[in-house]
C-alpha cells in the first residue's frame, strides 16, 4: 500500500500505481483517488497504456475538492472555488486505450471491480458518491458529550 502521507499530496494515486505495478508485476494494483486529484494527473493514463501496465484507477466523483470543502465549511461557514465540472470518465477511459466502468448503484460496484481486474490493461471505475453524509455524522458526533 502506498499513500501520499503529510501534505496528502492530491494527484498521487495514479503515478503511484503505475510505480507499485512496474515494481511488482505479479501483483494486482487498485488505486483509490477523488475525482479532483484523478484530473491532476489523468495524462498518466497514456504512460500506463504505454507501458502496458494492467491496474485499476477507482474515482469517487463528487464534482468537487471534498476535504477542503468541508475544512472551508468548518472554518469560515462557506465555501469558494471547490465544485467543478468532470467529463465522462469512461468515455476518457476509451480515448486513453484504456477500459471504463461507471457504476450506478452501490450493488455495482464489486462486479465493476472484478471486472476491471480481470482486464488485462488499464481500467478505471466511476464511482458517484455524495460526501453529504459526512457532514451530518460530524456534526452530531459533535454533539456527544464524553462522561468522563
Amino acid at each position: 500500500m502506498l499513500i501520499s502521507n503529510g501534505y496528502a499530496a492530491m494527484g498521487f494515486a495514479l503515478p503511484a500505481a503505475i510505480a507499485a505495478k512496474l515494481a511488482r508485476p505479479e501483483r494486482q494494483v487498485v488505486a483509490v483517488c477523488g475525482d479532483g486529484g484523478f484530473l491532476m494527473n489523468v495524462q498518466e493514463l497514456e504512460t500506463a497504456h504505454r507501458l502496458g501496465v494492467a491496474l485499476v484507477c477507482v474515482i469517487f466523483r463528487d464534482g468537487g475538492y471534498n476535504l477542503i470543502e468541508w475544512k472551508q465549511q468548518n472554518q469560515m461557514g462557506r465555501s469558494a472555488g471547490v465544485r467543478f465540472g468532470n467529463p465522462d470518465f469512461v468515455a476518457l477511459a476509451k480515448a486513453f486505450g484504456a477500459r471504463g466502468f461507471s457504476v450506478g448503484s452501490p450493488g455495482g460496484l464489486r462486479p465493476a471491480l472484478l471486472e476491471a481486474l480481470a482486464h488485462p490493461g488499464v481500467s478505471i471505475v466511476d464511482v458517484p458518491v455524495d460526501y453529504g453524509e459526512n457532514a451530518r455524522l460530524t456534526e452530531r458526533l459533535g454533539q456527544l458529550v464524553c462522561p468522563i
